[in-house]
């Protein structure tokens, strides 16, 4: 009898363990992928540093979820705002050495203020976190 009671309760306990596993997976992704924001926010700010010499950074940004707005996924965006005196192709030139331009993932856009804003947007680790959702 005493093993039928212990059966029943793990039997019964089970659907909250998988809940709370389930959770704690969650809760992990979502630290990994933003993680992965920063570090990629940091490097694409140490790539540009190294590569243009005359930059003076404006401001850092970065997302971390379903940025296109499309489908259930997340996604790690970067961008940073900067001037210099160079011009957008000899940018892209530098920084096609750590980057491939290709207007949606990767891209550089002058404002009207004459700053550059390059943008840098990848799929997380965790894709498929209910932070995407």
């Amino acid at each position: 009898m005493k093993h039928l009671k212990k059966l029943g309760i793990v039997i019964l306990s089970l659907p909250i363990i998988l809940v709370v596993i389930l959770v704690l997976y969650e809760i992990f992704g979502i630290c990994i992928n933003h993680i992965t924001t920063k570090k990629q926010t940091n490097t694409l700010k140490i790539n540009l540093e190294n590569e243009i010499s005359d930059i003076e950074i404006i401001n850092i940004y970065s997302e971390t979820g379903n940025t296109s707005g499309t489908g259930n996924h997340v996604d790690c965006l970067s961008s940073i705002t900067f001037s210099t005196k160079m011009q957008e192709t000899e940018i892209k030139n530098c920084m096609s050495e750590y980057y491939v331009f290709d207007e949606w993932s990767c891209y550089i856009n002058k404002t009207d203020d004459g700053y550059y804003i390059i943008c840098i947007n990848t799929p997380a680790p965790f894709a498929d976190n209910i932070e995407g959702h």
